[in-house]
């Protein structure tokens, strides 16, 4: 790849270009993206051949957004406080990015995809706010609390795809946030105990209570009729967030 090296941490990657730091023209900067989109361990089908050719750039510029961000929130052994630190960082990459000042090379892609596609500053900043909360929120009270917490990390996702096929209207909106935070959600309930022990829990507490069910009994693995009714009631839930999608979308 030339001159294109993807730092082994990503915190490396994430760090403000210094004096002296290459100038990446845009092909460069899209490559990086590519390249970084591609090899990460967390990776998944980043422009399939579902999307098309002119199109590939622009997605891997958005995932390498997300994912360097991501890796900040919960990889590595850094405190809290760092983290946080850093995403602000991030955060001040983006406002350069859209003030025209940026010459960090996941940046430098972004921008000319922002310029291409049109995409509005607050869906980037959106998930800036959902990582913050990886690092300081590892309880959801409520379900309204949880669904915050989906409307800023998966829902600007698909508002920005719509973007990417200028295809973001109201009604096109509301259905992919619907599917977006269903799909959230189902990934959240089939990894109860991953997520556990990571020492986080995204069933909300007062679900919990609702059927009996104690916080300490996820870490004691007590899976009893109580645990099946939580688990039911929220699977149940989630299940008509896909049929007010697919009800919306055939009528």
């Amino acid at each position: 790849m030339g001159r294109i090296r993807i730092a082994s941490d990503t915190t490396d990657i994430a760090q403000t270009p210094t004096l002296g730091s290459p100038v990446y023209s845009v092909a460069e900067a899209f490559s990086f993206c590519e390249h970084l989109a591609k090899s990460h361990y967390e990776n998944f089908p980043v422009a399939s051949l579902f999307i098309p050719k002119d199109k590939r750039p622009y997605v891997w510029s958005i995932y390498a957004f997300a994912r360097v961000a991501d890796d900040l929130a919960d990889e590595g052994d850094v405190t809290p406080e760092r983290r946080i630190e850093m995403l602000d960082n991030w955060g001040q990459h983006l406002d350069e990015c859209y003030n025209g000042r940026t010459s960090h090379p996941v940046f430098v892609a972004l921008a000319e995809t922002i310029v291409k596609c049109n995409l509005p500053k607050h869906l980037f900043a959106d998930l800036l706010v959902a990582f913050r909360l990886d690092v300081t929120q590892q309880r959801f009270d409520t379900s309204n609390d949880l669904l915050f917490y989906c409307r800023h990390s998966a829902n600007p996702i698909g508002q920005l795809v719509l973007h990417l096929f200028d295809d973001a209207r109201d009604s096109t909106i509301a259905l992919s946030d619907n599917i977006c935070t269903a799909l959230q959600l189902a990934n959240f309930w089939q990894d109860v105990a991953v997520d556990w022990q990571k020492g986080r829990l995204y069933v909300p507490l007062e679900d919990c209570s609702r059927f009996g069910y104690t916080e300490s009994e996820f870490g004691s693995s007590v899976f009893d009729e109580r645990f099946r009714n939580l688990m039911r009631f929220e699977v149940d839930r989630t299940r008509e967030l896909f049929k007010a999608a697919f009800t919306s979308n055939s009528t």
